[in-house]
């Protein structure tokens, strides 16, 4: 006699019990909201991870831990005796665990290394970040089974991708683990001495590192990593040009069929003018009123008159030439000239600093300043209450303020140059579509221009509110970016 057939129930029961495990998805970083930050590498990784969860990955953050991280962020120690083979000798240290992004996150505990007050800008940072990435491949091998994808992050990552490439030649624990090399800004490559190379350990693979007679750990992790990204399509075409591709636009041409552009998000729920604890007045694209106060408390936290009807112009960045500071230094007066108030929120080349400052010192009443990192409430009150973001930038991989300022109906003047060109729609007063002002050419007039048509429409509220609402309107969530980043996941995880 037959066997009876299985039931509805029984059939769903054996269905699910074949089906695929969840993508295991590895994500190393040197820094991570709300842990570390310097720039918006920090935002996407901690905004990654918790999307990829969303979707349903196995998604897990690996990072450094700082002194200056919260320890109130921290659920306890996990790993008290982690083994890491350093310098031709074990070396053990401790790894904490955190449930504050919503995924887990493991922080490698390594005082010689990250109690440094800062994250970068010490001369072994080469040093500490190859520590880092032989940490993170000891600590994959403790937590269960080998990821699917190891996401390594930018230079300070490429140690653990060339790393990952030749153990999963010998240890059979990461044989199918693929690598994902995303370069955040191709700028900074992780140069130092190749005479280094030999007590890291790293002497055999020589010729990955070495570019123009020094070892970079980024032209490393490119060139062993098993597909590339960036953040935005339009950074992806530009960084294989020799204009922008630093020295290694030959190599990324080279490697142009693993690589692809993905634009960064925003996270929602941190950037939200409707439920925003830190901002003075809640709003939305159906009601701006509350925009206002948001501008009035703004006014009043740079010490500025009471002049709501005069536009705030404002930008968030480090000062650096990148950013635009020479454009900006060449115009201020015309900027003041043109009926605004300026505020500045960064630290980096003394520079614009003491441009900055002499700025305020000429006109007190019209130009606000803080020097310096103030933290995530004061950046969150700048978007929310400004009327236009600045980022006249030499060069942008992606930009996230654009996004963030368009999300508070805080209307963009761009450069258009990589993720600025990708997520920026230029105004059209004709067909009233558009989320902002962009201009071409790097130069000073180009931007005066866009900054006095911007100022322009901004005499007449009506045209206003309708550019703030299309910008506000844009879905730039991590939901759609990290959809793109699980396809390829999922592409790279076929291969192996």
């Amino acid at each position: 006699m037959q066997g009876e057939a299985l039931s509805a129930k029984d059939q769903s029961s054996k269905i699910k019990d074949q089906s695929p495990a969840p993508l295991r998805v590895a994500i190393l970083s040197s820094e991570a909201v709300p842990f570390a930050k310097t720039g918006g590498l920090a935002d996407v990784s901690g905004a990654l991870t918790k999307a990829l969860q969303v979707e349903g990955v196995d998604s897990f953050l690996i990072l450094p831990l700082y002194d200056q991280v919260d320890r109130k962020l921290l659920s306890g120690i996990f790993i008290d005796d982690l083994e890491v083979e350093w310098r031709g000798k074990p070396s053990r240290v401790r790894v904490w665990k955190s449930d504050a992004l919503k995924a887990p996150t493991y922080l490698i505990e390594a005082g010689h290394y990250f109690d440094r007050g800062r994250v970068y800008g010490e001369r072994d940072d080469f040093e500490r970040f190859a520590f880092l990435s032989r940490a993170a491949i000891a600590l994959l091998k403790r937590l269960g089974d080998a990821p699917d994808i190891l996401h390594c992050n930018d230079w300070p990552c490429g140690f653990a991708s060339i790393e990952m490439r030749v153990r999963r030649r010998h240890e059979e624990f990461f044989a199918k683990t693929r690598i994902l090399f995303s370069i955040h800004n191709l700028a900074y490559q992780g140069i130092f001495n190749p005479s280094d190379l030999w007590w890291l350990d790293l002497a055999a693979y020589t010729d990955a590192f070495i570019f123009k007679g020094a070892a970079s750990a980024l032209k490393a992790g490119i060139t062993a990593a098993d597909a590339l990204s960036t953040v935005s399509p339009r950074y992806a075409q530009e960084i294989q040009t020799p204009e922008q591709g630093y020295g290694l636009d030959w190599l990324l041409r080279a490697r142009r069929d693993r690589l692809v552009g993905i634009t960064n998000g925003v996270d929602y729920e941190l950037w939200n003018p409707q439920t925003e604890p830190d901002i003075a007045a809640h709003f939305s694209a159906d009601d701006l009123s509350g925009k206002l106060g948001c501008k009035l408390d703004l006014l009043r936290r740079f010490d500025l008159p009471k002049e709501p009807e005069r536009p705030i112009i404002a930008i968030i960045s480090r000062l650096v030439a990148q950013k635009g500071y020479d454009l900006i230094r060449q115009g201020a007066q015309a900027i003041l000239e043109a009926g605004a108030f300026f505020i500045a929120l960064g630290a980096g080349a003394r520079e614009y600093e003491d441009f900055l400052q002499r700025w305020h010192d000429a006109a007190p009443q019209r130009v606000g300043i803080y020097k310096g990192y103030a933290g995530e409430p004061l950046a969150h009150q700048i978007e929310a209450g400004a009327d236009i973001f600045l980022m006249p930038s030499l060069y942008e991989p992606c930009g996230l303020n654009q996004m963030y300022s368009m999300r508070y109906g805080t209307v963009p003047v761009v450069r258009a140059t990589g993720g600025l060109d990708d997520t920026v729609e230029n105004f059209d007063p004709e067909t009233g579509k558009g989320n902002g002002f962009k201009f071409g050419p790097y130069s000073t007039p180009a931007m005066l221009e866009k900054i006095r048509e911007a100022i322009y429409f901004y005499s007449q509220p009506d045209i206003w509110a309708g550019i703030q609402r299309n910008g506000m309107a844009v879905d730039n969530s991590w939901s759609a970016a990290a959809k793109r980043y699980l396809q390829l996941y999922r592409e790279m995880a076929e291969t192996a």
